[in-house]
């Protein structure tokens, strides 16, 4: 026998339910934050509003004279000067990792007429890189332009973004290091875009995902933090041999609230897209400095020298797109 509610409780529920209905309608109420994803299962890409195709690029053709648009914040063609000129920190290990080299371009574009060449040697280094400190934005645009050798194996470690507490002393190095620590939430965060193998269950050198640390992430099974995903498994796996253009986003949260977001392209096509993301709890947190690395370890990789070309750097404060 169904046992009918009091009045009063029905005239609660019914108000709850309403309360509820308004809450999905309007969007207020608590933003849920949101979890790693390395299966894609909220990857919102396909239904996403974001740009996509030719973006500020566009009215620059090879990306000579990009700098100079009022959105961007710092580019690099790498077609003049000494190697690291312009950047911070220079990570090239007995001076043999870094070069400049001419691979091949692809059109009217500039792509390899002088490219930034990293060559790592397994037992020898770890390969290297360049890192850049700049203003930050609300929301940063990253785009560069890579290509990965024919005989490229694993990358440990790829191109990341950090917030620092600041740009001066200390407090310019906050975002680096803590491996395997979780964040507090208001002295660092990172995303990394990279190539994942997937231990070693994908061709080398893997499918593109994010690698992120922040101060709501989860604990791997080791009860320590080591950087969460958030890929696209039923994407290409990375061609070698040719140049691809990579663009990845961040936006950053209201302090505490679970409204940030990150996201990447792929020859100008939105590949990842996720939301609900709480990187800070304070305002003075913000995403500035870019370290444009090749990073390898014998964890997967075999093949004891490993190529990877940059070109065609840009920071900028909105879609940027693939250069023409």
């Amino acid at each position: 026998m169904t046992r009918a509610l009091p009045r009063a409780q029905v005239r609660t529920d019914t108000a709850a339910a309403v309360l509820g209905v308004l809450v999905l309608l309007l969007g207020i109420g608590p933003a849920v934050q949101a979890e790693a994803d390395p299966e894609g299962r909220r990857n919102r890409a396909a239904g996403s509003r974001l740009p996509a195709g030719p973006g500020l690029a566009q009215a620059f053709p090879g990306d000579a004279g990009i700098r100079t648009h009022p959105d961007v914040i710092f580019a690099d063609d790498f077609e003049a000067g000494a190697i690291g000129e312009g950047w911070d920190e220079v990570g090239n290990k007995g001076g043999r990792v870094l070069s400049f080299e001419a691979p091949g371009g692809t059109g009217t574009n500039g792509l390899g007429r002088r490219s930034l060449r990293v060559e790592a040697h397994l037992g020898e280094d770890t390969g290297g890189g360049l890192t850049r400190w700049f203003e930050p934005a609300d929301t940063v645009f990253i785009r560069f332009h890579v290509r990965f050798a024919e005989d490229c194996d694993y990358v440990h470690h790829f191109v990341t973004l950090r917030a620092n507490k600041g740009l001066k002393g200390r407090d310019r190095w906050s975002g680096f290091g803590g491996a395997g620590l979780k964040p507090e939430g208001d002295e660092r965060f990172s995303t990394a875009i990279e190539p994942w193998g997937n231990w070693g269950r994908w061709q080398p050198p893997g499918r593109w995902n994010f690698y992120s640390y922040w101060h709501a992430m989860e604990a791997s099974r080791d009860g320590k933090y080591w950087g969460n995903g958030f890929g696209v498994p039923d994407a290409p796996v990375i061609p070698r041999g040719r140049w691809i253009a990579v663009e990845f986003m961040l936006k950053h949260n209201s302090p505490g609230q679970p409204d940030g977001e990150q996201a990447f392209w792929i020859d100008g096509k939105l590949t990842g897209h996720w939301d609900g993301i709480s990187w800070r709890r304070t305002e003075s947190l913000k995403a500035n400095a870019l370290t444009l690395e090749s990073y390898f370890t014998d964890r997967w990789t075999r093949h004891p020298v490993n190529v990877v070309w940059f070109d065609n750097v840009v920071i900028a404060r909105r879609y940027i797109g693939p250069s023409h």
